[in-house]
């Protein structure tokens, strides 16, 4: 397993967080997914998904995900 912190784009409310946290743990490999409002981030514990399959489910809620 591979746990990233990664920066997340566009999030405003506690809402947001939900959307970006239910983006993340849809993706099939996502174990588990903390979205932060205050640090702008998503940490998140996966196996064998990259990158761009998350950056992609979260573009798809309306934000941008960002490696740190």
């Amino acid at each position: 397993m591979s746990i990233k912190t990664y920066t997340v784009e566009g999030m405003s409310c506690m809402h947001c967080v939900k959307h970006v946290t239910n983006a993340l743990l849809e993706v099939e490999g996502v174990k588990d997914a903390k979205v932060s409002l205050s640090e702008k981030s998503a940490l998140v514990n996966a196996e064998g998904v990259d990158f761009s399959t998350l950056k992609a489910a979260v573009a798809e809620a309306g934000y941008t995900l960002i490696e740190k």
